[in-house]
C-alpha cells in the first residue's frame, strides 16, 4: 500500500480576502509578517507563505499610494 501524505494546511493562505484590505491595514500586515519572519518562529514553508503574502501586500499598498498620487494630480488640475 503506497504512502500517503496529508497535504500540509497552508498558514497564510494566498486566496484574496472577498473585500481587499485598507491601505494601513495592508501596511500593518505586512509589518507583522516581517516581524514573524524577523523572529525565525516560521518554518520553511510559512516563510515562503509569508513572503507570497507579503509581496501581494507590498503590491497593493504601492497600487493604493499611485492611485493617491493621481487623484492628487487631478486635484490639482495636473
Amino acid at each position: 500500500m503506497p504512502l500517503r501524505l496529508r497535504p500540509h494546511p497552508d498558514p497564510m493562505p494566498s486566496a484574496k480576502p472577498a473585500v481587499q484590505p485598507t491601505f494601513e491595514q495592508a501596511l500593518d500586515e505586512l509589518d507583522a509578517l516581517v516581524r514573524r519572519m524577523e523572529s525565525g518562529e516560521l518554518t520553511l514553508d510559512e516563510s515562503i507563505a509569508a513572503y507570497r503574502r507579503g509581496a501581494e501586500l507590498a503590491r497593493l499598498c504601492q497600487d493604493k499610494l499611485a492611485q493617491a498620487e493621481l487623484d492628487i494630480r487631478q486635484l490639482e488640475g495636473d
